[in-house]
């Protein structure tokens, strides 16, 4: 088994508050990225509302990101203004992420909402679950006949792909791209992304609109059932209500399939993970789960409570943005109008304020009021397609190999807004339970 400090190297104190001291996200050492948290916690000791070299304003603390996500008339979310100099306004980047859902303010984002949630229903979802399992059994079924694979590529990126190309109605024969496409768009949202970065997300974009433009004018010909297809619900729009542009359509498709790609991904891979690094934890979620026996009802609950301390104990999304739309008050700091601010939900969901010891990975937490989710208007729309993924993918992987082994580190993301890993090499013994 890979020691524990290969997964997560440990940080000394001093180390964490020398780059509090100086904290700049667009200046993030190597070793911050590795392992944030310490520095999280010596900013929100030393300096929660902390001012940074360009003006704008990191916040750690919890209550001061649910006074922020409350305040939704004050604290925007539109990008038109941070994201022109950073892009460039004729940029395809520009134009996705200034007209997605989660960077815009009503009445944009509530249309564009009501639609998606419209096609997210409880019933809906709970009509994924079966083919969900199917999806989750037909892999781990691959991953025993070769004795391991890679957590990421060959689990958990898998199954959000198919999931968000089942809602799409994206042929299983052009799904192949979307993972590439997804990562590229979102690997441009680092707070400095380099040349490469922007090229790689702007040709992205370009792509797959091009290939959306396709899909859409099929769809108008052959419309799927609202109920159960997004792209058809936003094609219609609500009866007698107003409908999508082109543009906003398109870009909200791009939206969809990043949204639930990504932080799922992140959400599956950060918690098998998490169970190697934490080995008393895992013996205790199994017990646990042993205990529930066959009551579906009481395995759900455990699960529940295991995938929420996943999220926030390593929340697949570590940053959030807003501006300020006019002078107004943060944690006791005065901010001007105009002013950028970071939510660092990473930072928010180990404060001490908040959850009672909260660097302690403890799967029975409850009443868990993490904010890997957001709150307020913009919190994600999919949340409990999120939830049923993780507690499907994690249970029935443990399930099948419960003494599943990484046989090599893993390696993260390298990325500051998304945590993650891009490769997790493991092994299971066949029949090892």
């Amino acid at each position: 088994m890979v020691a524990p400090e290969k997964i997560t190297p440990p940080m000394r104190l001093e180390r964490a508050r020398e780059i509090a001291a100086t904290f700049d996200l667009r200046a993030l050492p190597a070793d911050f990225l590795a392992n944030p948290f310490p520095v999280y916690a010596a900013l929100r000791e030393a300096e929660p509302v902390r001012v940074m070299p360009d003006g704008s304003v990191f916040l750690t603390r919890h209550a001061d990101l649910m006074a922020v996500y409350r305040d939704a008339a004050v604290f925007s979310s539109d990008k038109h203004v941070e994201f022109a100099p950073k892009y460039g306004v004729d940029s395809p980047l520009y134009e996705h992420h200034t007209t997605s859902l989660v960077f815009n303010d009503p009445p944009l984002h509530t249309r564009v909402r009501k639609l998606i949630m419209g096609a997210l229903t409880r019933r809906a979802i709970a009509d994924m679950e079966p083919g969900l399992i199917a999806l989750v059994d037909q892999l781990l079924d691959r991953i025993e006949a070769r004795g391991g694979g890679d957590l990421i590529e060959d689990f958990a990126a898998a199954i959000p792909v198919e999931i968000i190309g089942n809602l799409l109605g994206v042929p299983h024969a052009d799904r192949e791209p979307l993972r590439d496409w997804s990562l590229a768009i979102l690997g441009a949202l680092e707070p400095v992304p380099t040349a490469r970065q922007q090229a790689l997300g702007n040709r992205s974009v370009t792509e797959m609109l091009d290939y959306l433009r396709g899909l859409v004018a099929e769809r108008r010909q052959s419309p799927g059932d609202p109920e159960r297809d997004v792209l058809t619900r936003l094609i219609q729009g609500e009866a007698g209500g107003e409908k999508l542009s082109e543009v906003e359509l398109l870009q909200n498709c791009i939206f969809l399939l990043n949204a639930g790609h990504e932080t799922t991904t992140n959400l599956i891979g950060n918690g098998l993970i998490l169970l190697q690094e934490f080995p008393q934890a895992r013996e205790q979620l199994l017990d646990d789960l042993r205990m529930a026996g066959g009551d579906e009802s009481a395995r759900e609950q455990v699960l529940t409570l295991a995938v929420d301390e996943c999220l926030r104990f390593e929340s697949s999304n570590q940053l959030g943005n807003r501006r300020a739309l006019r002078a107004t008050t943060v944690g006791g700091v005065d901010l001007p109008e105009g002013a950028l601010v970071t939510l660092c939900i990473g930072a928010a969901n180990r404060d001490p304020a908040a959850f009672d010891q909260p660097e302690v990975f403890n799967l029975r937490r409850e009443s868990n009021k993490h904010l890997a989710f957001g709150f307020g208007i913009h919190q994600c729309a999919g949340l409990s397609l999120a939830r049923l993924e993780g507690r499907i993918a994690i249970g029935r992987f443990l399930q099948r190999f419960p003494r599943f082994e990484l046989s090599a580190a893993p390696v993260r993301g390298g990325r500051a807004r998304f945590r993650g890993f891009l490769s997790a090499p493991f092994s299971v013994a066949v029949g090892n339970g």
